[in-house]
């Protein structure tokens, strides 16, 4: 299992987004997780396609796009004109999954599955294999600085073990209260890359919290 961390560029200062993109790129993080929100799928509204041009020509590390909305499969030109190495979408957001999938990786990008809190693992049994990550949601989504979900640890053993048993290379994302207090457990259960926002961007030395998150 892999130890990777993707600061979450909701919590950054939207005042002065150059300046905290250019620490994440000094930085030992390994992607720079961006939530698109529509206000519909989830009861917020983050940023659009013309910020996200922006934040890809300013960070160093590789995006990692998390579409929180409805109809992503709208989207995946967009998504892949920001040089995003991972797309995201939500399972509770797409009818026909598999063919969701089959575009993103025909567009070139990697394609990721997230979960919300509610949502069983064992729902992806059949998918498994096709995705390269699945993200575990262990806040509901669309604010950023919620309490963690505890339940998530059991999500992800059980994923771990369904990944492990189908033979799947599928990486684990987990995003939502992410901190310095909980990243070690959630890489003991399986974890392979864990989103921070708030214990990121909310702490005096980002680059000593993200180095203490990998470590």
């Amino acid at each position: 299992m892999k130890k990777m961390i993707a600061p979450s560029l909701l919590s950054a200062n939207f005042g002065n987004l150059e300046q905290d993109i250019n620490i994440i790129n000094q930085s030992d993080a390994d992607w720079l997780h961006i939530d698109v929100m529509d206000g519909v799928f989830v009861p917020n509204i983050s940023f659009g396609f013309p910020v996200l041009k922006y934040v890809s020509k300013l960070s160093k590390k590789p995006l990692d796009v998390h579409l929180m909305i409805v109809e992503p499969d709208k989207f995946i030109d967009e998504v892949k004109a920001t040089g995003a190495i991972m797309m995201n979408v939500h399972y509770e957001a797409c009818t026909h999954l598999h063919r969701t999938i089959q575009r993103i990786h025909a567009a070139g990008m990697q394609a990721g599955v997230t979960l919300n809190p509610h949502t069983p693992v064992e729902l992806l049994e059949d998918i498994i294999c096709d995705v390269d990550m699945v993200l575990l949601m262990s806040v509901n989504p669309g604010f950023g600085g919620q309490s963690f979900i505890t339940n998530t640890y059991h999500k992800l053993e059980r994923l771990r073990d369904m990944i492990t048993r189908r033979g799947s290379k599928a990486l684990i994302q987990v995003d939502g209260g992410v901190t310095t207090d909980n990243c070690q457990q959630l890489f003991a259960a399986g974890a392979d890359c864990l989103v921070a926002g708030s214990s990121v961007f909310g702490s005096d030395d980002m680059i000593a919290t993200i180095k203490k998150l990998k470590q």
